[in-house]
């Protein structure tokens, strides 16, 4: 760790995939514009749930077009690799490519042993459609399932490479391959605190000079047809009547549970002084960053503490104090216990000054994106800060006199710091401090 004080992570590139678009310009007027990014669910049939609305990132069709510019031969090995990876690594990919593309030509500017990818996840699930052949081949004449047929009918239906199409590191191992990423590099599935905690884990890396540069990125779906059940039977969904554009309304007396939805996003992180002899753009700086785990004994997240805990130690480290943040991007999952427990936690980690600060919950236009949820809600607060001006928080009418926050409101100063927070329903979270870049 010798010398890591001096090795300063900037943030030199980003990209998204997202309900409310592909690019940052996209997601940038989506949020200022209250747009939000709910509608009926088009990618599996949902007429058998209690749920029929969610956010999809429907610009997102999995056309090679979907992923940037690309030259002649990375296109065609993309096109090529789609065919053994799921939509969230497909996503991921996409994500990262345009990072890349945003960063500039920082390819010729590292050696391959120099660069690395830490990448985050949810947990993958397979689709019933990939087990449908074999499945029908198992059917005794009754119609029942013959599990003595399994091995000898069923499986040799199933395609030779699904496996890979799942697992959880094949995000980080599809952007490193395609882009010749020789250095360190990891994969990181703990869900919606996957992103904060890849990019710790990547500034770590430059930090401590085992790379200059690094892919930190995480992508997630919530809609799919085992993870949305799995979401209706163990977690607070809202559903029911009303415009479901308004249903994700983070902190407001009204909420009544989570939007589920899918996204990925990607921050391209280096060190400063190989950033600066490039002439790379830089938007801002990683300062501060924290994992911390907080769960009672029947596994359930005790959000508060997890919320206080990851949050004070990236201030700490950030060495920022709470009346110098400019704004805090909340998890604001919009869940009634959930939201008033991270309001808590957010006033035991800043301060009294946590009353004054405004929050954002880019949530609140898009829902839980899983995995991906986390980064695509610190690319809208960077963006926020490099136009100087905040996003409202969607949705909120009135604030839950349990939560104490500030909403954010159109207009409001996005300050030259803030601090975002992500976590999990077992009590992981990651925190991140970001700060502008002044030239």
């Amino acid at each position: 760790m010798s010398g890591s004080s001096k090795r300063r992570v900037v943030i030199t590139g980003m990209g998204v995939v997202c309900p409310l678009g592909l690019s940052l310009d996209d997601l940038w007027s989506g949020l200022v514009e209250g747009k939000s990014g709910v509608g009926p669910i088009t990618s599996f049939d949902a007429s058998g749930l209690p749920l029929h609305h969610a956010a999809e990132s429907l610009g997102f069709t999995g056309d090679i077009d979907n992923f940037g510019p690309l030259d002649g031969e990375k296109k065609k090995a993309i096109r090529k690799g789609c065919k053994v990876m799921c939509r969230e690594s497909q996503m991921a990919v996409a994500a990262a490519q345009r990072a890349l593309y945003d960063c500039g030509d920082a390819s010729a500017h590292h050696q391959p042993e120099r660069f690395g990818c830490a990448f985050g996840s949810d947990y993958m699930l397979t689709l019933p459609d990939d087990f449908t052949a074999s499945v029908a081949k198992c059917r005794a004449p009754d119609g029942s399932f013959d599990f003595q047929l399994w091995g000898s009918e069923g499986m040799p239906q199933l395609t030779p490479l699904w496996l890979l199409k799942y697992l959880p590191n094949m995000p980080a191992s599809h952007i490193a391959i395609y882009n010749d990423l020789r250095g360190p590099s990891n994969s990181l599935t703990l869900r919606e605190a996957s992103g904060h905690l890849a990019v710790g884990e990547a500034t770590v890396t430059i930090q401590r000079g085992a790379a200059d540069i690094m892919v930190a990125g995480a992508t997630g779906t919530r809609v799919h047809p085992m993870k949305t059940v799995h979401a209706l039977q163990s977690e607070e969904v809202a559903t029911g009547d009303g415009d479901p554009a308004a249903w994700s309304r983070p902190f407001d007396a009204a909420r009544r549970g989570m939007v589920l939805g899918e996204g990925a996003a990607v921050l391209i992180l280096e060190e400063l002084s190989h950033a600066l002899a490039r002439g790379a753009r830089i938007y801002g700086e990683v300062i501060g960053h924290a994992a911390r785990c907080s769960t009672d004994k029947a596994g359930v997240g005790r959000i508060r503490q997890t919320t206080a805990h990851s949050m004070k130690r990236a201030l700490e480290m950030a060495e920022v104090t709470g009346d110098r943040l400019g704004h805090i991007h909340a998890h604001g999952l919009s869940t009634v216990a959930g939201d008033r427990d991270e309001a808590a936690g957010i006033l035991d980690a800043v301060g009294p000054n946590a009353a004054n600060i405004p929050v954002v919950a880019a949530k609140s236009h898009f829902g839980n994106l899983g995995g991906g949820s986390g980064l695509v809600e610190c690319v809208g607060s960077i963006l926020a800060l490099q136009r100087g001006e905040l996003f409202p928080l969607l949705n909120h009418d009135t604030t839950d006199p349990s939560c104490g926050i500030r909403p954010a409101r159109r207009g409001d100063p996005a300050g030259d710091v803030f601090v975002s927070t992500s976590m999990t329903p077992q009590g992981q979270s990651g925190s991140l401090v970001i700060r502008a870049w002044r030239a």
